[in-house]
């Protein structure tokens, strides 16, 4: 069957070092000619160098969301923390399936969630995964909202005692 599925140069899959069971899963050519990379441990992005480096590395549960948008070709990753938003400018969506396995990973690393409303907004509590198994919780507040307030901190403490029960993890 044919595939138009690109596979990695040699130099680029040498530029995203594999931890133990780690695997490729898909690659996408950037328009500054660099590369996309998901692994089943997370997402990277080499330079377009002769010699392509690794520019970026993080795990899935580092990714907040992710959104596609078919019409630009651009796929948009936000991060947990404040690190500013990843855009990458696909050459060819159709020549790659990056978009899909990000979207699957991204959900794989989330095992329960929910959001609250506090005073000030809302938190998004999550136990996530890691990829050597192991669970941990996350809570991802939107701007304007003091994690630190008395009031605040309550309900979100109760959600995320609430989550880590149900996934048998100490409260």
């Amino acid at each position: 069957m044919f595939s138009r599925r690109r596979q990695l140069t040699p130099a680029a899959r040498r530029a995203v070092p594999l931890a133990g069971g780690e695997r490729h899963l898909a690659a996408a050519e950037l328009a500054d000619g660099g590369h996309a990379v998901a692994t089943t441990a997370g997402l990277a992005v080499l330079t377009d160098d002769a010699a392509p480096r690794l520019a970026l590395r993080r795990p899935w549960c580092d990714v907040d969301r992710a959104a596609f948008d078919p019409e630009r070709s651009v796929l948009t990753v936000e991060w947990v923390d404040a690190e500013p938003d990843l855009h990458l400018s696909l050459t060819d969506p159709v020549a790659t399936n990056l978009p899909a396995v990000l979207h699957e990973r991204v959900l794989w690393s989330v095992l329960l969630a929910e959001t609250v409303d506090v005073p000030g907004g809302r938190v998004r509590v999550a136990v996530r995964r890691r990829l050597d198994g192991s669970l941990f919780s996350q809570a991802l507040a939107e701007e304007g909202v003091d994690l630190a307030r008395p009031d605040v901190a309550d309900v979100v403490n109760a959600t995320e005692s609430s989550l880590r029960g149900a996934c048998g993890l100490p409260l």
